[in-house]
Order: structure tokens, then sequence, then C-alpha cells
């Protein structure tokens, strides 16, 4: 009825009729740090963006995915497709920092299509599609970078929008550059995937992403929302995650959210007004720093600094409340 409400809003010159969700594909190592759980409930939560695939990265492909297919079939969304992306063996207890919501959750389980073989699957995927597709990657890139190696000729049909790279401002607002993980962990395979023939590229580094968190109203809206089977699964995850982490004390996790940063290439992938943005040409070294440099290889459309980040983090804090849109 609501669609049928549009249409003749549309005839009669009284509305625009929204335009159809696009096909998406994400790249993620989910599992190991908590944005890209936010991450994918970001783009669930987005009607701009009709997620198709989740591509594993790194580590642990059967553990990852479980993760994804787990947070799918909460959210009712087991018509997206799990591809699990090159495998480098079993992660120990100590990496799977979201292992304990998925010890007794099994991937044959999971009443979508699972892809063994997921490269080629995900190559296949973007053949099928038609017009352009976006890819939201979100983490080291071994296997997308393989994806495009075998063939290069689907990036022609894809803008890619990734969370990778430090160039002016490191972690934690650092005033000096950082070898960003997403990027260090495999620079050859960073490099692979921005050469490839992308529609277009669209990056935010750390001196954006890096700085994203949620808290006060906008992080106690998702506490009052607990009702939400999406939203809460998220929340459970963050309240496992948090104590096993290694590298950072989370303490703080009933009064805000860790750093954010794979939220803002969602973000980016379906409206970039509150970001400022800079063609920046770079190179990538051997020890994962993205360097400006004029006669670098390597060329993207960098988000550098925020024009208003607090905007942001309220139409965050709204959305994955699955109220998209209430705060423009």
């Amino acid at each position: 009825m609501n669609k049928l409400i549009a249409i003749l809003l549309f005839l009669s010159g009284l509305a625009t009729l929204p335009a159809e969700p696009v096909p998406t594909l994400l790249s993620t190592d989910i599992g190991s740090d908590i944005d890209d759980t936010w991450a994918l409930a970001h783009i669930l939560r987005s009607p701009e963006l009709n997620l198709r695939m989740v591509l594993t990265e790194t580590g642990e492909a059967a553990y990852r995915g479980a993760v994804a297919a787990k947070l799918l079939e909460v959210a009712g969304r087991t018509d997206v497709e799990v591809a699990l992306g090159i495998d480098f063996g079993k992660m120990g207890d100590e990496h799977r920092h979201q292992g304990p919501w998925v010890e007794d959750y099994s991937l044959e389980d999971y009443p979508g299509q699972v892809h063994r073989d997921g490269i080629d699957a995900f190559i296949e995927r973007v053949r099928s599609l038609e017009g352009p597709v976006k890819v939201i990657a979100i983490g080291p890139p071994p296997s997308l970078a393989e994806a495009v190696r075998r063939d290069p000729e689907i990036a022609r049909k894809c803008d890619l929008y990734g969370m990778y790279g430090s160039f002016d401002l490191g972690y934690g607002g650092s005033p000096d550059p950082s070898a960003e993980t997403n990027v260090r962990v495999d620079p050859d395979a960073f490099r692979t995937v921005m050469a490839a023939p992308w529609r277009s590229i669209t990056l935010t580094p750390l001196d954006t992403c890096g700085l994203v968190q949620l808290e006060g109203d906008d992080y106690r809206r998702l506490w009052c929302a607990m009702d939400d089977p999406l939203l809460r699964a998220v929340i459970e995850n963050y309240c496992i995650w948090a104590p096993r982490v290694p590298w950072m004390k989370c303490d703080f996790f009933t009064t805000r959210s860790s750093t954010l940063f794979d939220d803002v290439a969602v973000y980016m992938a379906y409206a970039d007004d509150l970001l400022e943005f800079e063609t920046i040409t770079f190179s990538v070294t051997d020890d994962g720093y993205t360097r400006r440099d004029p006669d670098g290889p390597f060329t993207a459309r960098v988000a550098v600094k925020w024009k208003d980040q607090a905007a942001f983090e309220r139409e965050l804090s709204l959305r994955l409340c699955g109220k998209a849109g209430e705060s423009r």
C-alpha cells in the first residue's frame, strides 16, 4: 500500500519515487574487532543498500562466516549469501573475540547459501548483477585481491568504498600517521585492490574513521531499543568482545562504543555530505603506510576531514535503531 501511494504521488507530481537500493557486497574480517559487526548491522539498516553477499577476509573463514551468518539470521536476512574467502587456518580462542556468541552455531544450519569457494562465488555474483555494484571493504583484503586478480573486469562494474590507510592523522587522532591495520596486515593485497580498474575508489582513512564513537544520547538510544533482535545481537557481541580484546581496556562498554572505524565506509556508500574529500595520489610502503606521493601508483577520493561528525554519529545511532532518515 505504501508503494502504491508513493507511485500515485509521483504520477501526480507531488513526490519523486525513491531510488532502488543498490546491490552491495561486503568484504570483512568480522569476528576480530567489533566494528565489523556494527558495520554489518549498519548496512542492513540502510534502505539505500541491497546487501547480497558477505565475503570473509583473513583468519579462519568458517569462524568469520559463522559470526556473519548468525547476525544475518537474527536480522531475518538469510537471503544474503555468505562467501568464505581465503582460509588462513584455525584461529585460537584468544583471537576469537566473539567466539562465545557462535560456539553453538554451525554454518551448516544457516538457512541461506554458504559458498565454500567464496572467491569464485563473489566473482559470479558481481557478473550476475545488473548495473553498478557497491563493494564495501572493511578488512585486510586478500580475498578481494584474489577476486580481482582472477577477473579484473568485475571491478569495472563496481564502486569501491574502503576503510583503509592513514594520511595526516593516526590512531586516536595522533598527528603522526599510522600503519593502519587493514593495510599493514597485507600491503601486497591492498596494492592489488587499489590497482584494479574500479569505477571509482572512495576511502575513509584513520583521519576520519578513527575518530568515531557513540556516546551520550546516541549510545543510550541503542540500549533503550534492546527489544530489537538485530540491535540486541550487536550489543550482546559488544559485551562478549569487550573483556576479551587484548589491545585495549574496554571497561567503558556500558557508557560508549569502541571506535567504529568501519561504519564510515558504510556511510560513504549511501551518502557523503558530512565529510570533506580530497583526491590523493599515494604509494604504499612494505610496512603498511599510505604515503602522499605525487608520483605514486594509486589515486583515490579520500575522506580527510569531518564537516559534522556529531551529525553522522546521531544518524548512525538512529539508523541502527531502525530510524533511517529521522536525523535529517
